[in-house]
């Protein structure tokens, strides 16, 4: 069945146009309505603070469920990313330096080349890159299922529009309206698998690369 729109020559029943001179009138008594203020919510803003709502609920229940090695691991990754944790090192490393010059008048326990200092700071480097990678690694999990849930709602989408073009040639069909010779119309009637759009986005970076 080729795609069809409402327009050219048809054979509309007098109830049909009774219903769309109907819809017509209630557009124009609409358009006589005066603008909300501004500071309103807007027209869907209960489905938006809905979607918003259990997008965060979700959120605090992935972080609730997270086990205490995790817990752990963010905690230490949100710590070294801060700007506490550099002024504690200037201090810790400025304290240090001080002692074992000689300037603070006490007795040096790892003089230069600070042997002992490096040892901590390259083994604290060990770990807090370790607990990083830990925490970047859940998140990149997070991020996949984001994505997931994300095409996932796209097919859907994309399936429900198919549907509504089908539908709507089939009420062409029904009210008798002259087809249309749009032949694109007819390609988004139908159903868009996945893998032939990979298949297409490979075969068209092959072009390109050459």
């Amino acid at each position: 069945m080729g795609g069809r729109l409402l327009t050219g020559t048809a054979r509309v029943p007098a109830a049909t146009m009774r219903h769309l001179e109907k819809g017509l009138s209630m557009i124009q008594a609409n358009a006589n309505i005066p603008e909300e203020p501004e500071g309103t919510n807007p027209l869907l803003s209960h489905i938006i603070e809905r979607n918003i709502r259990t997008i965060t609920r979700l959120r605090r229940q992935t972080a609730r469920e997270r086990h205490v090695q995790d817990r752990l691991a963010d905690a230490l990754t949100a710590f070294s990313g801060s700007m506490v944790f550099v002024y504690l090192h200037i201090l810790w490393f400025g304290a240090w330096l001080l002692v074992n010059t000689g300037a603070m008048g006490l007795t040096p326990f790892d003089p230069f080349p600070y042997g002992l200092l490096t040892l901590l700071v390259s083994l604290e480097a060990i770990f807090l890159s370790t607990f990083v990678l830990i925490s970047q690694n859940r998140f990149s999990d997070a991020a996949d299922r984001r994505a997931e849930l994300s095409l996932q709602i796209g097919l859907l989408a994309e399936h429900e529009i198919t549907r509504v073009l089908q539908m709507l040639d089939a009420i062409q069909d029904k009210l008798g309206i002259d087809n249309d010779a749009d032949s694109t119309l007819a390609d988004l009637e139908m159903e868009t698998k996945p893998e032939d759009v990979l298949a297409e986005i490979d075969r068209v970076h092959r072009q390109v690369k050459g």
